[in-house]
């Protein structure tokens, strides 16, 4: 990965996107969440998957059977 790119999972816009989609359908369950609420959530789990992420490698590297040179 170059330094201009970044994991899908990072990015606030794809997000964003996948939060919008499920507004309208939650919206047309009845249920209201307002686009206050969907900046939060954004941020919200932007940072989640960055902890996530980290915590896979920290994993990752405590379970590898050969170590780092």
């Amino acid at each position: 990965m170059n330094d201009e790119t970044k994991p899908w999972y990072t990015s606030r816009t794809v997000w964003g996107a996948l939060i919008a989609i499920a507004a309208s359908l939650a919206n047309a369950a009845g249920i209201e969440i307002t686009a206050g609420d969907e900046g939060e959530l954004a941020d919200l789990l932007v940072s989640a998957a960055g902890v996530i992420g980290g915590l896979i490698a920290v994993y990752g590297r405590i379970s590898a059977r050969r170590p780092v040179r």
